[in-house]
């Protein structure tokens, strides 16, 4: 085992690697749940048109992955270090763009536009780290169940952040959250600098970032193209409720207050704690399988979840616990298989681009699901605070039965790409 191999998997060294994975979680959460209500809410934005910037910002950004993973892949051929450098001053620029975003310094006829500006820049920072952060991580390589240890580091303690995130502006405020994620970002940054370093890029790397290396190299990798469209339906289902949470919280539950930070963490702490069972479960069923049960979870959850009326604030607890234990598998696992698959195509020194096109993805999911569930939702009578039975009734059906269609869906491409295909087994254990 090499160095980095060793401590990459040392609780010291996996603490140093995953430190990061808690701001960056942490700013998530608030870009994709948080923002939609907010401007909603404070300023009065229709929901189509929030939907709309929502939608045309994020795409945007997404089309940047593939070349912010080219880039990062070319910063790792030379060192690590020079990777880290570039990882510190986009930090810097998430920081004052992420403040910018929760502390909007004009009124109601500037809203829309100040978020389309600040939520890009803010995007667009989010996604160079994330992808470089990903980048460093498959390079350190290792088998199937070191690279969901190492995911396991990162995503457990993205969930962390996440938990906060959710907590913290319900109890203390969105002042309070800004805070906490700058002090965050800055400590996770200053880890990573003592973290299992990947080797310096080989020839083979260097020739892989020529010209003459297509951005497109993924989509001709078969395991890759399957695994994509697995993830790509999950993803789906995932971004609509998280899009949606807080509306049915408030008018389909009709809890108002801490109660929505509290749900909010109950589902994350959930995710986190079920990590490590996913994990002993992968030792026996391998990461496909595992994840395949993981999506069942999710879809007898959220089925139960459509009965849920005003008042059933015990019975939505219960959906938060075992839907974010659903995520656990759902955040320890494709990344893991996408890692998997690269290492066993010969295309490691391709690992920012794979992970750039990963990142375009699950951006487009989460586009979509605020593009499409909010117009949507618009159209069929619903705006916030509305809680006429038709209204309520549609909230619902969005909310519970769109994701349980979407998941069943991804469920039986994981089946028939990789679970009853022998011969494709090996990319995914």
């Amino acid at each position: 085992m090499s160095e980095a191999l060793a401590a990459r998997d040392s609780v010291v060294g996996g603490l140093r690697y995953g430190l990061l994975g808690l701001p960056l979680a942490f700013c998530a959460l608030p870009l994709y749940v948080l923002v939609p209500n907010l401007y909603a809410t404070q300023f009065g934005i229709p929901l189509a048109a929030l939907g709309a910037v929502l939608l045309a910002t994020r795409v945007f950004d997404a089309l940047l992955d593939p070349w912010i993973g080219r880039w990062c892949d070319g910063l790792l051929a030379h060192g690590s270090q020079r990777l880290w450098r570039a990882m510190a001053v986009t930090a810097l620029a998430l920081a004052g763009s992420f403040f910018a975003l929760f502390e909007p310094a004009t009124g109601s006829s500037g809203a829309l536009w100040w978020l389309a500006t600040t939520l890009l820049l803010t995007s667009v920072a989010f996604s160079v780290l994330t992808v470089a952060y990903q980048s460093w991580g498959s390079a350190l390589g290792g088998d199937a169940l070191q690279h969901s240890r190492l995911v396991a580091w990162r995503e457990g303690l993205g969930l962390v952040g996440v938990l906060l995130a959710a907590v913290v502006p319900a109890v203390w405020g969105v002042g309070a959250m800004t805070a906490l994620m700058l002090i965050a970002l800055a400590l996770g940054v200053w880890a990573l600098h003592a973290a299992p370093r990947p080797p310096v890029g080989t020839t083979q790397h260097r020739v892989a970032q020529s010209p003459g290396a297509s951005a497109w190299a993924p989509w001709h990798n078969a395991p890759f193209v399957r695994l994509v469209t697995v993830f790509a339906l999950n993803g789906i289902a995932a971004a609509v409720p998280a899009t949606l949470v807080l509306f049915f919280i408030q008018d389909r539950v009709q809890a108002t207050g801490p109660a929505q930070g509290y749900f909010l963490g109950l589902y994350f702490l959930c995710g986190a704690l079920s990590m490590p069972l996913w994990l002993r479960v992968v030792q026996h069923l391998g990461l496909v399988r595992t994840w395949f049960i993981g999506m069942a979870l999710s879809v007898v959850t959220f089925l139960g979840c459509a009965g849920i009326g005003a008042g059933d604030v015990w019975l939505y607890a219960l959906v938060c616990a075992l839907s974010g234990a659903a995520l656990g598998s759902d955040l320890a696992l494709p990344s893991a298989l996408l890692t998997g698959i690269v290492q066993r195509s010969g295309s490691t020194p391709l690992q920012g681009l794979y992970f750039g096109w990963w990142n375009l993805v699950s951006k487009l999911n989460l586009s979509l699901a605020a593009g499409i569930a909010l117009p949507l939702l618009n159209l069929l009578g619903y705006a916030p605070g509305v809680r006429e039975p038709q209204a309520l009734q549609a909230l619902t059906w969005v909310y519970c039965l769109v994701p349980c269609a979407f998941k069943l869906l991804a469920a039986a491409a994981l089946y028939f790409h990789f679970i009853a295909k022998p011969g494709v087994q090996h990319h995914a254990t």
